[in-house]
């Protein structure tokens, strides 16, 4: 699974603390027409609406009751338009009380 597949959850984990991680597998390169932007924005919306019209709960029992954190692993570096969309997508996440992180996917 990955970023530009919209309709579905890439992974979903718990962590060492409980938490349910909606994760996002995001391969693409950061572009100046800011399409990859447009595409993870899309993406979120999706796994909010999984969230909020109940099909998470659905297909994934175990996320009852537990804390949700979107977590975005990325593979390159993001440019000036990401770090500030990244910054406002973390503030709107977390102000309708989920959890959101970004990290970058480790080079082996």
């Amino acid at each position: 699974m990955s970023v530009d597949q919209l309709n579905v959850i890439d992974f979903i984990s718990i962590d060492e603390n409980d938490n349910v991680l909606l994760s996002i597998s995001d391969h693409l390169e950061w572009d100046s027409k800011n399409e990859h932007i447009f595409i993870l924005q899309e993406k979120i919306n999706y796994y909010l609406r999984a969230i909020e019209g109940g099909g998470l709960y659905e297909k994934y029992p175990k996320a009852k009751g537990r804390n949700l954190i979107i977590d975005l692993v990325i593979k390159y570096p993001m440019n000036q338009e990401a770090h500030t969309f990244i910054g406002k997508v973390k503030e709107v996440l977390e102000n309708a009380g989920y959890g959101f992180r970004y990290r970058f996917l480790e080079k082996r």
